[in-house]
């Protein structure tokens, strides 16, 4: 199986099944490169050590394992850092960010994700990367409560954005990061800052352009766009979406996911009067956190 392959089926289910196969392959390349001596090949060798690193740290991080994450992470930086691959070495800096924002370390979380531009433009980044680099910026400024700061970085990321061109020669690993995805990732900055006017219809674009097979990922979304409904105090709306948001947890393995879930139950305890409100908190409660 490819490595896209294993980050496809990480979209679509969760990484938890995948991690004792990418952890194996890992070590296997890890041996591999012990005994090879030609530096072309050592040099591909450590490229797809980095990336196995990194989809592992990416895998504990959905689980909210943090310290592995954390461990796998540094040795994937190790590795790009063996071979000078800037642009990677970014990649897995923007990895260390999202990984900070969720550890409630949002200047730890901007700081990484500057390191992580300056290593993409030292390199010849492309717009799609710098793009991606600056909504990770933003997202550490919206858990810091900075809004100026949130909406100058979201700014810089729509400006990336405009800026690519066929040809540009993005890597594999950040083609991911469409119009779609641009979209939805400002919806969530705005969402962070409450500003849920302009958040709601942003995350709802995005889910309507989403890929259907991504089960974690439109889990992820869904959360999103019912807290920026609960924001508005649309509560039966937000309730509702919520529970669509419950329903593809059935189907994929991703604690991450399932923590937004309980974060959500908590933000609807001043409605517990509500009737929708009470019967999914007693379903969210149910699940094991």
């Amino acid at each position: 199986m490819s490595i896209e392959d294993y980050w496809r089926r990480d979209d679509q289910h969760g990484g938890e099944a995948l991690r004792p196969a990418v952890i194996g392959q890992l070590r296997y390349v890890m041996g591999v490169i012990r005994d090879a001596v030609d530096p072309n090949y050592r040099r591909s060798l450590h490229g797809i050590a980095a990336e196995l690193a990194r989809l592992a740290g990416w895998t504990y991080f959905d689980a909210r394992q943090y310290s592995a994450a954390q461990g796998y992470f540094t040795e994937s930086l190790r590795f790009a850092r063996e071979i000078d691959d800037r642009t990677f070495i970014a990649n897995v800096l923007a990895c260390l960010s999202l990984q900070a924002t969720y550890q409630d370390k949002p200047q730890d979380a901007i700081t990484l994700a500057r390191a992580a531009q300056d290593n993409a433009r030292s390199a010849g980044g492309t717009p799609r990367l710098l793009a991606m680099l600056s909504v990770r910026e933003a997202f550490g400024h919206a858990s810091a409560h900075d809004r100026e700061a949130a909406h100058r970085a979201i700014t810089e990321a729509h400006r990336h954005f405009g800026c690519i061109a066929d040809g540009d020669g993005d890597p594999a690993w950040v083609r991911y990061f469409d119009h779609t995805k641009l979209t939805v990732d400002t919806g969530i900055v705005l969402g962070r800052l409450n500003e849920a006017g302009a958040a709601e219809p942003l995350i709802a674009e995005g889910l309507k352009a989403e890929p259907m097979a991504n089960l974690r990922g439109r889990a992820f979304h869904t959360f999103w766009l019912a807290r920026t409904q609960l924001q508005r105090r649309e509560v039966e709306l937000a309730c509702a979406t919520a529970g669509e948001a419950l329903a593809l947890t059935a189907a994929i393995e991703s604690p991450r996911v399932v923590a937004h879930l309980h974060e959500f139950c908590r933000l609807l305890r001043p409605y517990r009067s509500s009737a929708s409100a009470a019967e999914l908190s007693d379903r969210i409660t149910g699940m094991a956190e």
